[in-house]
């Protein structure tokens, strides 16, 4: 069995501002805050129970809702490129775990596995960071939301001045 070795998530995650960083060529892809706005593809895995249409319908239509919400992340950027077109199934199977997790007969193993989805299509910090991509920062919304409230303009009659003898 190999030994030693760089490992997934072993030690320090690299900084893309550090020196170091720069001479290997090594930065983060950003991806526009505001999301996805391109077409979510269909869904691409059979519904869970196609024999019972009762209970595979509701089941069917949150698998629905949850990829279409997924398919506006900033996430969804990076998914659409074509060369990234093999995730659609870690995405679906995320979808369909993250299903299966909202029951109540939901096991440990199903909420592990969520989290391991998770990872792998950069839902969270750590896989977003592990595929060399960040959120990028709307700073044109953070000025906007920084500059302070003009104060309400008064009326006429409140900026009426009274002149004596006039």
């Amino acid at each position: 069995m190999p030994r030693g070795g760089a490992r997934n998530r072993s030690g320090p995650p690299p900084d893309p501002e550090s020196g170091r960083s720069e001479r290997k060529g090594y930065s983060l892809t950003a991806l526009p805050a505001q999301g996805y706005d391109g077409p979510a593809p269909d869904f691409p895995l059979p519904r869970r129970f196609p024999e019972d249409s009762e209970f595979s319908e509701p089941i069917h239509r949150r698998e629905v809702e949850l990829w279409r919400w997924l398919w506006r992340t900033p996430q969804a950027c990076a998914w659409s490129m074509p060369s990234e077109s093999w995730r659609l199934m870690t995405i679906a199977l995320y979808v369909r775990t993250f299903v299966i997790c909202e029951g109540t007969d939901a096991t440990a193993a199903d909420k592990g596995s969520l989290h391991r989805f998770a990872d792998q299509i950069g839902m969270t910090t750590a896989g977003l960071a592990e595929m060399g991509w960040k959120v990028a920062v709307d700073e044109v919304g953070a000025k906007r939301a920084s500059q302070p409230k003009a104060a309400a303009s008064k009326s006429s009659r409140d900026r009426m001045k009274v002149v004596n003898g006039a």
